[in-house]
């Protein structure tokens, strides 16, 4: 991403009111790029990272893993950052060809589709919470093994349970807490990691590009 003497001064004014904190400088810099998104600095403590969850995201990134997304918001967000780096394969569940099925949506059988064709991705659910909850079934049913997991849906319903699932399946992960989440978080979570990782990575990628 580049970015503008105004973004600099956006992003010292965010410093200054988070203050002090006890997230890592890598996981600070995805929360910071998230509240950068949506004004919103509730992220700061909504935000939750599991163990080895950015460096199995940045390895992930860097071997050129695919990445699965939910909803074409997502996948808008994320094409140009993906494509100025190490131009991973990016494939949306809502266009993935599935048989009309009783029982579950659309997103939530293209996911399940999509995961079975690419069960060690990059999984990104940032709107759809039947979708994140098919690919949990998948997780503890022990069919897929994501690389990591970004889970943001905003929810009323059973907003704990699925994420709670999700973190005691040991799988790599980056999820909100409570109600709140959107595509757009997602999208700016898998931004921030790219960027990461770019400057992890980036230099071997190029060579093997």
């Amino acid at each position: 991403m580049e970015w503008h003497v105004t973004d600099a001064q956006s992003l010292k004014l965010i410093d200054r009111e988070i203050g002090e904190h006890t997230l890592s400088p890598s996981e600070y810099e995805i929360v910071r790029r998230v509240i950068y998104t949506t004004a919103d600095f509730d992220y700061a403590t909504l935000i939750h990272f599991s163990d080895q969850a950015l460096q199995s995201g940045a390895a992930a990134l860097a071997a050129r893993t695919t990445i699965i997304v939910d909803v074409p918001m997502v996948q808008v967000g994320i094409t140009p950052e993906i494509q100025g780096t190490f131009a991973n394969p990016v494939y949306c569940s809502m266009d993935a060809l599935t048989r009309p099925q009783k029982g579950k949506t659309g997103t939530a059988w293209g996911i399940e589709t999509l995961a079975h064709r690419y069960p060690e991705g990059i999984f990104v659910i940032g709107a759809s919470q039947t979708a994140l909850a098919a690919l949990v079934d998948l997780i503890e049913a022990d069919q897929v093994r994501p690389a990591l997991v970004v889970a943001t849906p905003a929810s009323f319903l059973d907003a704990e349970g699925i994420k709670d699932r999700l973190k005691n399946s040991l799988i790599p992960h980056i999820r909100i807490a409570g109600r709140k989440g959107s595509a757009v978080v997602a999208a700016a979570i898998v931004n921030g990691l790219v960027d990461l990782a770019w400057q992890a990575y980036g230099q071997d990628a190029k060579s093997l590009g």
